[in-house]
């Protein structure tokens, strides 16, 4: 399987093959976090919406969408959300390849950092993305909590 990662064409319209994605890859956390994911309140209509005002990066296999990843210029950051790699499709270095699409973004932004957060709870997470060169930036609280729920993570752009 190759996958090529890119920003989605102005075309794309697959956006409940989009979710089905979403809700396959992030359904490990049910459970798992509190407050629940933010994906439980998204719709195929309101990730059209989202890639309106983001960049949606978008990997797919046979027309499948199989990896994505929303990317949002916040000067000096990229701000990468609900970044997504199909269950069948993990372990073969598409994470990376996402974060290699991300910097040329930030680069062509004139940004230096990337961004990105996950849940406290989920620490193979944090794992992956220390060894991906992020590292912990700070811990920030869900309105309506008073203990940490996530954890930002920011590295710089690679050259």
């Amino acid at each position: 399987m190759t996958v090529r990662i890119a920003p989605a064409p102005p075309d794309f319209d697959d956006w409940t093959g989009l979710h089905k994605l979403l809700t396959g890859a992030f359904s490990y956390m049910e459970g798992r976090i509190d407050p629940p994911s933010s994906l439980n309140r998204l719709t195929p209509t309101s990730l059209a919406q989202k890639a309106r005002s983001e960049i949606l990066l978008l990997g797919r296999d046979g027309g499948r969408p199989v990896v994505c990843a929303f990317c949002a210029p916040r000067p000096p950051i990229l701000y990468l959300s609900k970044i997504a790699v199909a269950p069948d499709c993990r372990g073969r270095g598409m994470l990376r390849l996402v974060l290699d699409r991300a910097d040329r973004i930030a680069r062509d932004h004139g940004l230096d950092m990337i961004e990105l957060q996950t849940r406290i709870e989920l620490t193979e997470n944090h794992d992956r993305f220390r060894a991906m060169g992020f590292e912990r930036f700070e811990e920030t609280t869900h309105p309506g909590y008073t203990r940490p729920t996530s954890v930002t993570f920011r590295r710089p752009v690679v050259a």
